[in-house]
């Protein structure tokens, strides 16, 4: 039970390097992968699990393989039957229990008789006790979603099991009990994900850098370790050549200068010593040849201290953040921009939701999955209207941003993109905006559905905060899912430059405790619950 990277490469049809002749085996225990956004992490696993063709070297998989995608809530149809992957199983004994005694229903069956039980055992050992088989996914939360992919992937009883950002959706109770099934399972399990604490309980850590893979033994907190150690150094080294280079310049240009004072002499008292012309023309050859190789063997030197400063940068990791400028979003303090009062769904909020924001508030909306958080935002951006109670919304534009991210074209590039939000920018002056948010050159003119999924909430966000009018209420619904720890760090950049009103659902408290947030609204079939306003 295994996975065998073996000289394996991998390049996009554009011809840009994903991998570059990775070798390493990954065997039993937990195996935690990181990488920045885009950095090739989900484009391993799908490497692995055969839906991308290596364009060099090969990948062996010893054993059953099992695989939790991490874009299941988003492409989940069907029912938990359907999830579970029991569906046409079920639909055989069904057959067979009504008298159908078509070979074909046994064929199918196999040795699954008990398929219904252990199903409903995995579903409630993930929360899901008492879910019916046949109820839709549509009618579950994202983490709910994901609980019953896990649930048909340990159904499958896999011997490798990949997991690609599993607590993505999930509540501090759902992130526990898949903890549980993370220090349980038997094989090898490797693990994408952004989330601290689950990356802490791993084996050991691989990262996936400039094309390379590398293992350190522990979970992200020994290999955070590793790279402040290996960033001090690197800085440390960068310094060094950076003195060394210039010191090396100052030695070549004062031995320039040396030599020009020398011919600028000679010359001066040529005319007096009576020294032949041919002479002096030899003497001043000789002299500039010297002087040529003089600074030659300098020249030499520069060279060498550049390339050192080169291959000690190179050692130093990105972190660029992002610097805005959001004059546009401002409301005034005392502005009411959007009042909701005793609003109910579906029976969701029986005792019903009252929530009033004014002027530039930042408000966390929490509570369980399946609590309604993100129908009440849908609500309050006026996508759904209420069974019960009102929504009373100010003038000035609402921008949602869901979980799926889904207000862009996957098809058009990222300046298309925003020129169309921003219509009246110039070109270029868009080209400089989505530059601050890290798409810069090309990157700026890749389409929206190639990007990772921090890299399209950054193109989101810059075609939002830079619309035309600006939003003066922004809601978000989970969105630090996908991001690597620079990608929330750049979230919470942008935000930080917000001048709106501001709604966020979000299981992250790291996150949120970076948003300088005035209160917190709990969610509950009571209604809500909302902390004072600070």
């Amino acid at each position: 039970m295994s996975i065998t990277l073996h000289a394996l490469s991998f390049s996009w049809p554009d011809g840009t390097p994903v991998l570059d002749g990775v070798t390493a085996t990954i065997g039993p225990g937990r195996t935690g992968l990181v990488a920045p956004n885009g950095g090739g992490k989900t484009t391993l696993l799908r490497l692995v699990t055969g839906e991308l063709t290596p364009t060099g070297g090969s990948v062996t998989v010893d054993g059953v393989l099992g695989h939790l995608r991490q874009d299941l809530p988003l492409t989940a149809t069907g029912t938990v039957a359907d999830a579970l992957g029991v569906a046409p199983v079920l639909a055989a004994i069904r057959a067979v229990e009504a008298g159908d005694a078509d070979p074909a229903h046994f064929e199918v069956i196999g040795e699954d008789w008990d398929v219904e039980e252990r199903a409903a055992a995995q579903l409630d050992r993930l929360g899901l006790g008492g879910t019916a088989l046949d109820r839709g996914l549509t009618a579950l939360s994202g983490g709910q979603v994901v609980a019953v992919g896990l649930a048909g992937q340990l159904l499958r009883r896999p011997d490798v099991l990949l997991l690609d950002e599993p607590t993505n959706n999930l509540d501090r109770t759902e992130r526990d009990r898949l903890a549980g099934v993370v220090e349980a399972f038997p094989g090898t399990l490797l693990v994408v994900s952004h989330d601290r604490d689950l990356l802490d309980r791993m084996d050991r850590t691989a990262e996936l850098t400039r094309g390379s893979l590398r293992t350190v033994t522990g979970g992200f907190s020994a290999w955070e370790a590793v790279v402040a150690a290996e960033q001090t150094a690197a800085e440390r080294d960068v310094r060094g050549a950076e003195q060394a280079l210039r010191r090396v310049e100052r030695e070549r240009q004062e031995a320039r200068e040396r030599a020009d004072r020398r011919s600028a002499s000679a010359a001066r008292r040529a005319p007096d010593a009576g020294i032949p012309k041919i002479l002096l023309g030899a003497r001043k050859r000789r002299a500039e040849e010297s002087a040529g190789r003089a600074d030659g063997t300098h020249g030499a030197r520069v060279d060498e201290a550049h390339a050192r400063l080169d291959r000690a940068g190179a050692a130093l990791r990105d972190d660029t953040t992002i610097a805005l400028d959001l004059p546009g979003t401002r409301v005034p303090a005392g502005r009411t921009v959007v009042d909701a009062a005793g609003v109910d769904v579906r029976g969701l909020f029986p005792g019903g939701v009252d929530l009033s924001l004014r002027g530039p508030e930042r408000v966390a909306l929490t509570g369980d999955n399946g609590s309604g958080k993100t129908t009440l935002l849908r609500v309050l951006a006026g996508e759904l209207a209420p069974d019960r109670g009102t929504v009373t919304r100010a003038e000035g534009r609402t921008a949602y941003l869901s979980q799926r991210l889904d207000l862009l074209d996957p098809a058009t590039t990222v300046a298309d993109a925003l020129a169309a939000a921003a219509p009246d920018r110039p070109a270029a002056e868009r080209l400089t905006l989505l530059a601050r948010f890290l798409f810069r050159g090309a990157r700026a003119h890749l389409p929206v559905g190639a990007l990772s999924g921090g890299e399209r909430l950054r193109a989101v966000l810059a075609c939002v905060l830079f619309a035309q009018p600006a939003p003066q209420l922004l809601l978000l619904d989970e969105p630090t899912n996908n991001l690597d720890l620079a990608g929330t760090a750049h979230l919470a950049a942008a935000l930080e430059a917000y001048q709106g009103a501001l709604v966020v659902v979000s299981h992250d408290e790291r996150f949120l405790a970076e948003l300088r947030l005035d209160r917190r609204v709990v969610l509950s079939p009571a209604g809500s619950t909302a902390a004072p306003r600070t």
